[in-house]
This record gives C-alpha cells, sequence and structure tokens, in this order.
C-alpha cells in the first residue's frame, strides 16, 4: 500500500527510555523483552540488541494464544541463542507462566554456580522486564507476580524507591518496567502495530489499516475470513472484501452503501479478538 505514515519516529522518547533502561541493566542478571507474538519482528525495539549488548534475554513471545502456532514455534527456535531463550505466553489466563523462572535461572546458572563457588550465598535470578508500549508488560508482571509477591527494599546503588518484587525464592523482578519505543518509519510496522492495537486508532487510519490487516490475512488464511463472514470467494480487492463483509454484518449507510468506517473497526476488533482464528502476521527470515 501506498500511503502516507502518519505516525513519527520519536528521537526524544528513545533516548530518554534508552537511557532508563541502560541504568537499571547493571542492577539485573536476565532482561525479559516482551514482545507480541503475532508480530515479533515489528513489536521490537530496533535498537534492542544495542541497548541490551550481552545481557542474557528471554523474549517472551506474548498473546500466543492469538498467534498461529506453528509460526510462532520458528519465531521461539529463531530467537533461541547463545545468550537468549524464547518463550510462548499467553499472559491473560497464564499459560507458559511456570516456564519463565526455570528459563531465566538457566541464563545464568554458570554464574550462580561460580557465585557458590566463591562462597557467597545463593541468591535469587534479578530480571527487569522490558518492551515496546501495550505488548502486555503489566499483565506479564501482574500474572508472574499474584498476590504473594513481596517487595525486598531498597537495594544499595539504587536509585531510592526503586525496588524488586519477590516472585518466589529463585525470582526477582525490578519493579519498574523498561518502556521503549517501536520505529515507525517503515509503513508496515506502523500497520502491523495498528492492527493489534499497540497504535491508537485516533492516529491511523482506520479503513487503511484494515485493508492492509485483511491483505494479509487472505494471502496466509484466506479460509479464516471466508469462514468468519460467510462469503463464498475472496475477491481480487480488498476494498471491495471490506465492503462484502460490512454488508454481511449489515453496516449500511442509506441507500444500501456499507459503512467501510464500521466494517474496519468490526474487522479490527474480530482479530484482536482472535476471533477470526490464530493469526500471525509476519513469519522469520521474511
Amino acid at each position: 500500500m501506498e500511503q502516507q505514515n502518519p505516525i513519527q519516529w520519536f528521537p526524544g522518547h528513545m533516548a530518554k527510555a534508552k537511557r532508563l533502561v541502560q541504568e537499571n541493566l547493571k542492577l539485573v542478571d536476565v532482561v525479559i523483552e516482551l514482545v507480541d507474538a503475532r508480530i515479533p519482528a515489528s513489536s521490537r525495539n530496533p535498537m534492542i540488541d544495542d541497548i541490551l549488548g550481552n545481557k542474557p534475554r528471554l523474549v517472551i513471545l506474548n498473546k500466543a494464544d492469538l498467534a498461529d502456532e506453528e509460526v510462532t514455534g520458528q519465531w521461539q527456535r529463531t530467537m533461541k541463542g547463545a545468550n537468549s531463550l524464547a518463550l510462548a505466553l499467553d499472559s491473560v489466563r497464564g499459560k507458559g507462566i511456570n516456564q519463565v523462572t526455570p528459563m531465566a535461572r538457566a541464563l545464568v546458572a554458570e554464574k550462580m554456580k561460580q557465585i557458590k563457588a566463591a562462597g557467597r550465598r545463593a541468591r535469587a535470578v534479578r530480571c527487569m522486564v522490558v518492551g515496546i508500549p501495550n505488548v502486555g508488560k503489566s499483565s506479564f508482571i501482574n500474572r508472574l507476580s499474584g498476590r504473594k509477591s513481596t517487595k525486598t527494599g531498597d537495594m544499595p546503588g539504587v536509585t531510592k524507591g526503586k525496588q524488586m518484587i519477590k516472585i518466589n525464592n529463585d525470582l526477582e523482578l525490578l519493579d519498574t518496567p523498561g518502556i521503549l519505543w517501536p520505529k515507525f518509519e517503515d509503513v508496515e510496522v506502523a500497520y502491523k502495530l495498528a492492527a493489534t492495537g499497540a497504535i491508537k486508532e485516533q492516529v491511523v487510519n482506520v479503513e487503511e489499516v484494515a485493508l492492509y490487516l485483511l491483505k494479509i490475512i487472505v494471502q496466509t488464511k484466506p479460509d479464516k475470513v471466508l469462514t468468519r463472514y460467510k462469503l463464498k470467494e475472496i475477491p481480487e480487492e480488498m476494498l471491495t472484501l471490506l465492503e462484502e463483509i460490512g454488508a454481511k454484518r449489515g453496516l449500511l449507510l442509506r441507500g444500501g452503501v456499507t459503512d467501510t468506517y464500521k466494517a474496519a473497526v468490526l474487522v479490527l476488533k474480530e482479530f484482536r479478538e482472535g476471533k477470526l482464528g490464530r493469526i500471525s502476521l509476519e513469519y522469520p527470515n521474511q
């Protein structure tokens, strides 16, 4: 699609976010990076590797219940490295949450072994959570911590008021998530972020986003569209498809013309709620 991207890249916000994350890095053993499982590349900060350096990283593919399971598995294998692991997770229902602590510990097993060998007391793995807005950081932290969590108090050398949340005997979380920003200069990234709800609809053209979303779904899972909206075939033009979907749902203006705005809102809502099925919008090595 050739529309101009209305969303801007905020270098001021990014510089501040980067600085805050880097200041906290020295306090933790592992960084837990949250991304949206439907768009793992687009929902990452483009400078994440530069920001985190060699710090052990656990990538959480959040909202995995909404993404194609096979594609998410491919992303997990792609993101696994010498110093990183990836985990598919549904923070709302908690599926996969029990694997967070053992995977975080696995990333720093050698470091903990050295601490013990030096005669020092074994301690919990300290983590911080980072990610762009709206990937579910709060839901993840709440699900992980539960009601049993307690704050362990101020740490030496830490800014006053900054605390670690004790998750269990093996894991602690820095209480402030690291907010990073996506890069909007690529219109494809902007549309994917908008489709998943990571960008407020007020700053994008809802119909353009819905047309973009339909184009991707039609290319990868056309049967999902046919089944959900009870269509016999997919028309060549996505605008025609949007009009047919609106007509099927009775979203009509005077004269029987489809209200494409309402149809677009409907498509986006049903995609985000998983009513179209489990759909990934991007694949590894695309």
